[in-house]
């Protein structure tokens, strides 16, 4: 029977934590103290929807494995007690869907599974189609509404938005937005992410001072949050 999440982490405190957490929610889940265990696991046919992996692990560097957790189609969370920004970005830049540093509050872990596990279970019914907070964008008829109103957006607002909805809730890094948005001999132009982003948080934010949709993880990159952070 296909789990929903997989804990991998060498610590049994830290197991019975997310253990206890994902029984008071009803998510059924599996565990695993080690790299050699979680592939073993995540080779399966019915792999987990989510694996919330640490990365100090006794046989491998948690890093090492992100790729192929990833390639088997499994939402990867990393739970690190590294802080370095340059870790984080190396964990996104192998496939990883987003980061929790410890010590970490329980319930906004949980609502990251929730959102990677709805990322897991299938496309929107319209493909061209995303909803963000009270907004929707169309990419077919390259439109965008807020609260019912339609919403002007240059080319690279419109496909900066445009990716985020694609990986809603996932950290995305500067780097892979810059390439994606402005393509790769700009992945170092950070400003124009920035000039980008304030621009379109006055666009489709209530608040553009207090921005719940356009979400800043210092260091590292955006990610769409879901409108009631």
């Amino acid at each position: 029977m296909r789990k929903d999440v997989l804990i991998v982490d060498d610590e049994p405190a830290i197991r019975r934590l997310l253990t206890g957490a994902l029984d008071r929610t009803g998510l059924s889940h599996a565990e695993a103290g080690t790299a050699a265990e979680a592939l073993r696991i995540g080779a399966v046919a019915q792999a987990p929807f989510v694996a919330l992996l640490d990365l100090g692990l006794p046989d491998r560097d948690g890093l090492e494995i992100v790729p192929q957790l990833a390639a088997a189609g499994i939402a990867v969370i990393v739970l690190t007690a590294r802080d370095a920004t340059e870790e984080k970005v190396a964990a996104l830049d192998l496939g990883a869907d987003d980061f929790v540093t410890k010590p970490f509050d329980s319930e906004e872990l949980l609502a990251r599974v929730r959102s990677a596990m709805r990322r897991k279970a299938g496309p929107m019914a319209a493909a061209d189609r995303r909803e963000f907070g009270e907004g929707e964008i169309d990419r077919a008829a390259h439109s965008v509404t807020v609260r019912g109103e339609r919403v002007e957006l240059t080319p690279r607002e419109f496909n900066l938005l445009w990716t985020l909805c694609e990986n809603p809730g996932r950290v995305m890094t500067h780097a892979s937005l810059l390439e994606a948005v402005w393509g790769p001999a700009h992945r170092e132009d950070l400003d124009y992410l920035r000039v980008a982003v304030r621009s379109l948080r006055r666009k489709i934010e209530r608040d553009p001072a207090q921005p719940v949709l356009l979400l800043n993880e210092p260091g590292v990159g955006y990610r769409l949050g879901t409108g009631a952070e």
